[in-house]
């Protein structure tokens, strides 16, 4: 009786956790196509067309610190409502930012919209609260997976935005942002009032350890120091934050590599749901090799597929191209791999107590890699080229891959 208990709580929480991650996921995506481009056309220089996606990542980080402290306080559901809300607010900013031109209000509202990359991020921890350890990895990925619905949708809505955004007498590149503002603002109130009960908040009352070991105290600064404890652990989290860098610096800088060679929007669209597709698509075929042949091979798989992807990117051409276009793809099948590996080994090797604080932690500190790694790359862009940018990548995604390869603790399945 008690085990259906909990089962029936696993499938209310991944039912919201679907709608909320393709709400959050279109909300999100709208945007990603067209960020670097609207910063561009503010700002006035390719230099600065990466910040706003580095401040986006930045914001993710940033804003991984109150909502660690709220999940570890008070569960999930008001921690990655928080991250929704941010988001939402963010993408009103960018709306009025792209109609005053003013770059300082772009960056604060990119720090905003950071927040639906962190609700999305931290719901993957939510999937596996309850779920067994044989069956965690896919759980995981199965969230991961249904952000596939609104990503792709996300991109592919540049081209029906233009007529909307000019209908409305605003900006082109400010017309998917609008998009944004109505899907985080479902997800948000999804979240508020269908994530109960608390997969958390009960995990910790099912637990036979009792609640005085498993209490609401949480913070990043804990998390960092649990993190430090084991050599697993730190692994994990360099190919968690590596591999996500990886991906983010080329990602964030292909729309203006298309867009230099002067592609369309419909088409720089079309690649980054392909990419997407990459990201998110195949995890639950992750998420099984990493439950049946653990987390250290399935990471070092996707490290060795960036190599191949960054390759591809680094010789292609301005504008659009098949050798881009699957280059873009491979960069999201390979952080698909380092992201549910690293992910799910973080979820194994933490305890009850240790959660909030641990995972929290991780993805502050990979967003903080990434968002150096997203502002590097405008530079890198500007004084060197894409081809640096991509070639510089590929060094980090083998050092990720000499990482999982030399430690077998990786596969460690449960705590």
């Amino acid at each position: 009786m008690r085990e259906n208990a909990v089962d029936h709580v696993q499938r209310r929480t991944l039912a919201t956790l679907v709608v909320t991650q393709v709400l959050g996921g279109i909300g999100l995506s709208a945007g990603v196509a067209v960020g670097a481009l609207l910063a561009e056309d503010i700002a006035g220089s390719a230099t600065y067309a990466g910040l706003g996606g580095t401040f986006q990542v930045l914001g993710t980080a940033l804003l991984a610190i109150p909502m660690t402290s709220l999940i570890a306080a008070r569960g999930r559901r008001p921690g990655l409502a928080l991250g929704y809300a941010a988001a939402f607010l963010g993408a009103i900013g960018l709306v009025v930012a792209g109609v005053i031109r003013n770059f300082p209000l772009l960056l604060a509202a990119s720090l905003l919209f950071g927040g639906a990359t962190a609700s999305n991020n931290q719901a993957r921890y939510a999937a596996v609260d309850l779920a067994p350890a044989t069956r965690r990895a896919r759980q995981l990925s199965l969230v991961v997976w249904v952000t596939t619905i609104g990503s792709v949708l996300g991109p592919n809505l540049v081209g029906p935005s233009e007529p909307v955004a000019r209908a409305l007498d605003l900006p082109v590149l400010v017309g998917p942002y609008l998009f944004s503002v109505v899907g985080l603002a479902l997800a948000t109130l999804v979240m508020l009032l269908f994530l109960r009960p608390d997969p958390l908040l009960e995990a910790r009352r099912r637990s036979l350890a009792g609640d005085a070991q498993v209490g609401p105290r949480g913070s990043v600064l804990e998390g960092l120091r649990i993190l430090r404890r084991s050599r697993v652990r730190l692994v994990a989290l360099l190919t968690l934050a590596v591999g996500h860098a990886v991906m983010v610096s080329v990602m964030v800088m292909t729309p203006l590599h298309m867009r230099h060679g002067h592609a369309e929007l419909t088409v720089i669209g079309l690649v980054i749901s392909l990419h997407i597709v990459g990201m998110f698509a195949f995890s639950p075929i992750t998420g099984w090799c990493v439950d049946r042949f653990g987390a250290r091979w399935v990471a070092l798989a996707g490290a060795l597929t960036l190599v191949v992807a960054t390759l591809l990117a680094s010789s292609s051409p301005m504008g659009s191209s098949s050798r881009l276009t699957l280059g873009l793809f491979l960069l999201g099948l390979g952080w698909s791999g380092t992201y549910v590996s690293a992910s799910s080994a973080l979820a194994a090797t933490l305890t009850l107590p240790e959660r909030a604080s641990g995972q929290g932690a991780a993805d502050m500190i990979m967003s903080l890699v990434a968002a150096g790694a997203g502002a590097i790359a405008g530079v890198v862009v500007d004084h060197a080229g894409f081809h640096w940018l991509a070639l510089t990548s590929m060094a980090f995604a083998l050092v990720v891959a000499l990482a999982a390869i030399s430690t077998p603790g990786l596969d460690t399945r449960a705590p």
